[in-house]
């Protein structure tokens, strides 16, 4: 009596404990009655093994990067769509100082023309996911400010044998206002907040961006599962005053499924950071223990705790004593400053998943390279989001995230600081007529120092049009 294969989970042989199929008793095999009683115990059988076989592959691995569980998987089909604002941006600030010597604020009506395309399909071995957004800025009366922006997010999960997988997770794009929130997509089955992607640029400035992470999962069991992973990512921002990062990590992590709804595991990663235009250099060991637990069918929690160890090198231009500038006619130096710092690391996300949509709340402390004007830093942040296509017209959209880093060691001028922000995204969109919409959304973000008095501002950020997408769904807006 055969049951239904599944690529992530053994056969009843080898699963065991609370995974274990019993063999039903011997029954008798002939006439109607047989029949019947045989039929009964199939679909008894499938009973019990369907919620591990099908309904329920295991909570979604946070230190992995994964989405929610469904997250992805559920099929999403590939939906191209075009739309046309008017745009109006408060606080636009090159990184440049204006003619009185000030750093420069600009507000602008404008025009945007926008487009783009998301889904996923999944074949035997192998699912695809893609969201990827492009669009073209015209201000009215700040030019200088004009941009493209893009996006994309692409993800490749295959199965080359029944215990081994391969998970790629693709994240590049450019853009020249930063709005700091980074979403889940319901395309896509990774978190992009996982990734090293700059999400607290400060100036409204060309960044580019390339985010490759490559995960090789060895499912051992049932119950057990190994990963090794590597990332390598790279921003860089058109400004010469700005410092473009480089970087690379390498991660292993142990999982073990407790029970059919919890798995506990260990994780370690090492990564490292090098900047442009300076000597630099931070390297850093993780360890942390992870879990994972399904709350609901559709309610999860998962995350890690632990430790980091940093070494970072950085170095400083300092004055010279008054001397040795007598002597050799020089009013500085150079010099390399050498830290070393342990830090705590975690993240966690609590997410639930529903027929058109999903709510999360996430936060973690965690080391970044900063965001091209501070370099290395510690960083706390919380996020929510909620996003909702509704069954007949409308779609809606909510995204929260707090910040707040600290530079590890000095800045490049010398002073230690701190720095974060808040950020907020609310948006709409409603079916007007045959795959016709109305779209709107509003961006806020504040910008705080402590120590620094003119990083302080807040930006806003308003549009409001009109898209086209092929069918009677309401436009995705996440």
């Amino acid at each position: 009596m055969g049951l239904p294969y599944q690529p992530k989970l053994d056969t009843p042989p080898k699963i065991a404990s609370d995974f274990e199929l019993q063999a039903p008793a011997a029954i008798p095999t002939g006439g109607a009655k047989g029949a019947l009683l045989i039929l009964g115990r199939f679909l008894a059988l499938f009973a019990i093994a369907a919620p591990v076989f099908a309904q329920y592959a295991g909570p979604a691995i946070l230190s992995r990067g994964d989405a929610p569980a469904g997250v992805g998987s559920a099929p999403v089909s590939f939906r191209p769509y075009f739309e046309i604002s008017g745009i109006y941006d408060t606080g636009l600030t090159g990184a440049g100082l204006n003619a009185q010597g000030e750093l420069g604020s600009a507000s602008s009506p404008g025009i945007q023309f926008g487009g783009g395309i998301s889904g996923n399909h999944s074949w035997r071995h192998t699912t695809i996911g893609l969201s990827y957004h492009g669009d073209i800025n015209h201000f009215e009366k700040a030019t200088y400010y004009d941009s493209s922006d893009q996006s994309l997010l692409l993800s490749i999960k295959h199965q080359f044998t029944r215990h081994i997988y391969l998970d790629l997770r693709e994240s590049a794009g450019m853009f020249s206002t930063d709005s700091g929130l980074i979403a889940l997509q319901q395309a896509v089955s990774y978190d992009p907040a996982q990734s090293t992607l700059p999400t607290t640029d400060f100036f409204d400035n060309r960044t580019l961006y390339l985010s490759t992470q490559a995960d090789l999962i060895y499912q051992r069991s049932a119950r057990l599962s190994f990963d090794f992973g590597g990332d390598g990512f790279i921003d860089r921002r058109r400004s010469s005053d700005l410092y473009g990062v480089t970087g690379e990590s390498a991660r292993g992590d142990a999982q073990y499924r407790v029970s059919r709804r919890s798995t506990i595991g260990a994780n370690y990663t090492f990564t490292h950071y090098s900047y442009t235009r300076i000597f630099s250099g931070t390297y850093i060991h993780g360890f942390s223990g992870t879990y994972a637990i399904q709350l609901t069918r559709h309610l999860e929690f998962t995350g890690y705790a632990g430790v980091s160890h940093i070494d970072n090198t950085l170095e400083q231009v300092v004055p010279v004593s008054p001397v040795i500038a007598a002597i050799l006619g020089i009013t500085s130096g150079l010099t390399v400053s050498h830290t070393l710092s342990n830090v705590p690391n975690g993240s966690g996300r609590l997410s639930d998943q529903f027929h058109n949509g999903v709510a999360y709340i996430s936060g973690g402390h965690t080391v970044t390279p900063g965001n091209g004007l501070f370099l290395t830093s510690t960083q706390t942040s919380a996020s929510a989001g909620y996003t909702f296509t509704g069954v007949r017209r409308w779609s809606l959209g909510a995204t929260l995230l707090y910040t707040k880093a600290a530079t590890v060691g000095e800045t490049v001028g010398g002073i230690a600081g701190t720095y974060g922000g808040t950020g907020v995204t609310l948006s709409a969109s409603r079916l007007i007529a045959r795959s016709m919409h109305v779209v709107a959304a509003l961006d806020a973000n504040r910008y705080d120092s402590a120590n620094f008095a003119l990083y302080n501002r807040t930006v806003y950020s308003v549009r409001l049009g009109f898209g086209w997408a092929p069918g009677d769904i309401p436009l995705r807006v996440w």
